[in-house]
């Protein structure tokens, strides 16, 4: 009259989930191949030059972006030059996580990201290369900025 029992142990179910995890990670990984770092530099980017936009209306002066392989930061126009921002934790210089080539694109065909005081500023496309993927930051001038991510592999 006794019964047996069948099913899994508790130790057994764990067993297998953390077997299945992995098996997910490693897929997750390997699909895709995208610079992950890349996006999100990109996305943070995006966010900074939403604050950057902002902060040269309510300054008063235009500020633009400065960046090359290496780094990237913010300088505002001020005593007739442009001088990096040194009083905003956002806005400071910081270090690319990777070289990473950085071109723009503009209707009017100059190469530099600015804002100035009008609330409509020139569209672009801020491209961000980096090891055969590339994320671009789209910008319509009203301040709504767009990331798009290609690539290469």
């Amino acid at each position: 009259m006794g019964s047996s029992q069948r099913g899994f142990t508790l130790l057994e179910l764990l067993v297998a989930i953390v077997i299945a995890g992995v098996l997910i990670g490693v897929a997750t990984l390997s699909i895709g191949g995208f610079d992950r770092g890349l996006r999100f530099e990109a996305d943070r980017l995006a966010q900074l030059l939403s604050l950057a936009r902002e902060e040269a209306l309510v300054r008063g002066a235009p500020i633009r972006l400065e960046a090359d392989e290496e780094r990237y930061r913010f300088a505002i126009w001020r005593d007739r030059r442009w001088q990096p921002i040194l009083d905003d934790r956002d806005l400071r210089e910081r270090l690319w996580e990777r070289p990473t080539r950085v071109s723009v694109e503009r209707p009017d065909t100059r190469k530099v990201v600015e804002f100035g005081r009008d609330q409509v500023d020139t569209p672009f496309a801020l491209h961000l290369e980096r090891e055969g993927d590339r994320v671009s930051i789209l910008s319509n001038g009203l301040g709504v900025f767009e990331l798009r991510q290609e690539t290469g592999k």
